[in-house]
């Protein structure tokens, strides 16, 4: 059995904003309407962000120029590199799509880093999302039941920690060794009587895991 593993969410988490809110304010403000009914839970999330990822309409390499301007948390390449060099894994746990998390990832160089999520891929202007109701980690609500993959990993590796700032994160936090939660999911976690560390960047993730001696001090 491997030694450890980091799990970490993508939108909101390794970046500081939503992908689907890049749509929304720049090319789709319909969709203002939607996050509405989503939040209000008439929508379930993989039908409201199809919705918004096929609204964009503009050929590909304005997307991929909006994807590579999400600004992220300036602590993480230097963070995962961290992790990799004192034997751990990292992956990334999504519920948005692949498509845009593998073009920031060679933005910044970032090699290595396993992505679990929705698989997706541009055509006629949008971005479209292959989800498989046959694979082993299909949600109904989500197309990937983070909660499976945080199970799996933990058949895999000795300790699992997970990050992550929203509702979809509070289900695979039950399941994880540790979990730092940013955000909403800090509330949500409260609420549900669920262990974890309150963190707001990158920064605080490495001096916790200092302390815990998973990371080495530099």
């Amino acid at each position: 059995m491997k030694k450890w593993a980091f799990v970490s969410d993508f939108d909101g988490t390794i970046s500081n904003k939503d992908f689907y809110w890049v749509i929304i304010e720049k090319y789709y403000p319909e969709g203002r309407d939607l996050f509405k009914k989503w939040k209000a839970g008439q929508m379930k999330d993989i039908e409201f962000l199809r919705s918004i990822f096929t609204s964009i309409n503009q050929h590909e390499e304005q997307i991929i120029e909006d994807i590579l301007n999400i600004p992220i948390d300036e602590y993480v390449p230097a963070f995962i590199q961290h992790v990799q060099n004192n034997g751990g894994d990292f992956y990334i746990l999504s519920a948005g799509t692949d498509y845009y998390i593998h073009h920031i990832l060679k933005e910044y160089n970032i090699q290595n880093v396993t992505v679990f999520s929705n698989e997706g891929y541009y055509e006629d202007q949008n971005v479209h999302l292959n989800i498989d109701p046959s694979h082993r980690h299909h949600s109904e609500r989500y197309g990937i039941d983070k909660s499976k993959v945080i199970q799996e990993l933990k058949q895999e590796y000795e300790t699992v920690h997970f990050a992550g700032d929203s509702e979809p994160d509070s289900h695979p936090a039950v399941y994880a060794d540790a979990t730092f939660a940013k955000d909403a999911l800090q509330e949500i976690l409260s609420e549900k009587n669920v262990a974890y560390t309150p963190v707001t960047t990158f920064k605080d993730i490495q001096a916790d895991l200092e302390k815990r001696g998973f990371l080495s001090y530099d």
